[in-house]
């Protein structure tokens, strides 16, 4: 298997997407089609890392990128937050580490230090089924992988977020990030700005 980061379109487009990622009992992926991964990759500054089998099959993959222009996180400031918008990884393939080997290749990005990486977790985004977990069980196992990339969880007022308990932000601020930028980025949490 070969994970790469900063995958380009014309690369994604040779792979094959594997149909279990759009086929589950219960749980519907954020990404199950193999062009919204290549559109993601056309983005400005974005990462898409894959992870790929010999026989070009692409069982894993997370999108690191811009918020969209709808979404408050933009107010924050111009290209300041990139969002974990996915990571994602086969239920083949699950309990070896790619995810912690996927996260830690899309976040090990040129702007890492100059920007605010965050995610959001929902929990009806998450497959509870094939993880074998209640929806706090998977909400920890978020946190853990989260973590091993410096993210923290930051409290917000963010509807959906607030919708259910165990629904989750996590965030991580670069070095570089000036104190106003910070200071905007946690009236923006709350809505305040």
């Amino acid at each position: 298997m070969t994970l790469t980061s900063f995958c380009q379109p014309d690369e994604i487009s040779a792979l094959s997407f594997r149909q279990t990622f759009t086929k589950y009992a219960r749980y519907n992926p954020i990404v199950s089609r193999k062009e919204t991964l290549i559109k993601a990759a056309s983005r400005p500054d974005a990462n898409a890392t894959l992870a790929v089998t010999a026989d070009k099959q692409i069982v894993g993959f997370s999108i690191l990128e811009y918020p969209g222009p709808d979404e408050r996180w933009t107010r924050v400031g111009d290209r300041i937050m990139m969002e974990v918008a996915v990571i994602e990884v086969n239920s083949d393939w699950r309990s070896g580490g790619l995810a912690r080997e996927l996260l830690r290749l899309t976040t090990a990005h040129p702007l890492r230090e100059d920007r605010i990486f965050y995610m959001v977790g929902y929990s009806w985004t998450w497959d509870l089924e094939g993880a074998g977990v209640s929806a706090m069980g998977y909400r920890d196992m978020m946190i853990r992988l989260f973590s091993t990339q410096d993210f923290k969880i930051f409290q917000t007022n963010e509807p959906n977020i607030m919708m259910r308990p165990e629904n989750l932000f996590m965030a991580r601020i670069g070095a570089n990030v000036p104190e106003k930028i910070q200071r905007k980025f946690k009236m923006v949490r709350f809505n305040l700005d």
